[in-house]
């Protein structure tokens, strides 16, 4: 897992002070203990802190749109880990279609990877979140912004929309990457892959079949006592 840097968003549209209210009742209602390895029972977040993660994400949900399980993963495109478990969200979902998953950027590493994550955000603007996604999570490590447009266009980006969007839209993307570093720190995560499986945090999970068996206890939580 890589561990918490510092979070970064480009400087010139500082975040904090709008949203500092929403800080403590996000720490208050998300706060859950890391875990130490998945096969560990971890406390439940709230329904209503569940939702709140659900609703409205800013990015558009891959698999079920009425899902009874929703796994929720909080990644950086530069994460060693998060790029190993990426191959597994799709077969998983093609398997299971009553599941989906929701990707939430958080570029800890900062740099680069606060630069792919805006980016993937403001190709949303086109309709090609998704497919921004699995383009960076699938490239080498980013090690140039340049890169990350490369990257992009090759995947089939329109780059000089997605450079209006980035300055037209800046404020909302920024503001979403703040929303989204919030609830990871709320959830008590300390690096990526971050996943929330239901309304349980859990570590460990590294491929399809830790991601299925996350999902089936999620599912029959008498099955973990």
């Amino acid at each position: 897992m890589k561990l918490l840097n510092r979070f970064e968003l480009l400087p010139s549209r500082p975040w904090a002070g709008r949203i500092g209210f929403v800080v403590l009742f996000l720490v208050k209602a998300l706060a859950v203990v890391q875990p130490s390895h998945a096969s560990t029972p971890q406390p439940l977040v709230s329904a209503e802190a569940q939702k709140r993660i659900l609703v409205d994400p800013g990015a558009p949900i891959l698999g079920s749109a009425k899902a009874d399980v929703t796994v929720v993963e909080y990644f950086d495109y530069n994460c060693p880990f998060c790029k190993t478990l990426a191959p597994a969200f799709h077969p998983f979902i093609e398997k299971d279609r009553e599941s989906a998953v929701l990707y939430k950027e958080w570029p800890i590493f900062g740099g680069v990877s606060t630069y792919a994550a805006q980016s993937a955000l403001a190709a949303g603007f086109q309709g090609k979140y998704l497919l921004a996604h699995d383009a960076l999570i699938s490239a080498p490590r980013l090690a140039e912004n340049s890169q990350v447009d490369s990257v992009l266009a090759n995947a089939g980006i329109d780059l000089t929309r997605l450079k209006a969007d980035l300055i037209a839209r800046r404020a909302s993307i920024d503001r979403l990457l703040a929303r989204n570093d919030l609830e990871a720190r709320g959830l008590g995560l300390h690096g990526t892959p971050g996943i929330l499986v239901g309304r349980r945090v859990v570590s460990g999970i590294s491929d399809l079949r830790s991601l299925q068996s996350a999902v089936a206890l999620a599912r029959h939580p008498g099955a973990d006592r």
